[in-house]
């Protein structure tokens, strides 16, 4: 049996892989990555960064960040500790699903890595207090190709489940969406 369940998600190429648990007296075991089982996910590429994040409490939303080209990066987002409204948002021009977004719970409960592909902002909103994420990058971070949009753009119209209660002083200054935003091209 598989250690992983892929699922579609409404927009294509941005998927949720389910990762199962064997469980027993102890507790559980499950697999994070498997090279030989996900590299065709992140087109053969390299996993080249892991970061993790704490965000201590409820309410908070980080993001919406991503990487221009030349140094777009897939990533696998979970979460291991409280719960989260992960949101990815399609950046790719030309995409029938351009300036979409999708959301997905991550939780340390339900087993879920969310994979969002290159030309995708990335950001999310903490259901509880005292969340950890674990991100896996196929790029290494380039802060000279850095990008954001801002998390309550009304052009995006992002349904934050909660009151937002907490952002970054840099998050807070992200602009809003331009009429001459095009998207990128993701390397």
């Amino acid at each position: 049996m598989s250690p992983f369940t892929l699922h579609a998600t409404p927009i294509d190429d941005l998927q949720v892989i389910e990762r199962r648990r064997i469980v027993d007296a102890r507790g559980y075991l499950e697999r994070a990555y498997c090279h030989e089982m996900l590299s065709p996910l992140v087109q053969e590429k390299p996993i080249r960064q892991i970061n993790r994040t704490v965000t201590l409490k409820n309410g908070t939303v980080r993001g919406l960040h991503f990487q221009n080209p030349p140094h777009c990066e897939i990533k696998l987002v979970s979460c291991v500790r409280g719960e989260v409204f992960d949101v990815a948002v399609d950046l790719r021009r030309g995409s029938p699903t351009f300036l979409k977004w999708h959301a997905e719970v991550l939780s340390e409960g339900n087993s879920l890595t969310f994979l969002i592909p290159e030309g995708f902002a990335h950001g999310f909103q903490t259901l509880s207090d005292d969340c950890e994420l674990l991100y896996l990058h196929t790029a290494d971070h380039n802060a000279q190709f850095e990008g954001a949009l801002n998390a309550l753009d009304p052009a995006l119209d992002i349904a934050w489940p909660l009151p937002v209660s907490h952002r970054s002083e840099r998050d807070e200054k992200h602009v809003m969406l331009s009429s001459d935003f095009k998207g990128i091209e993701p390397s």
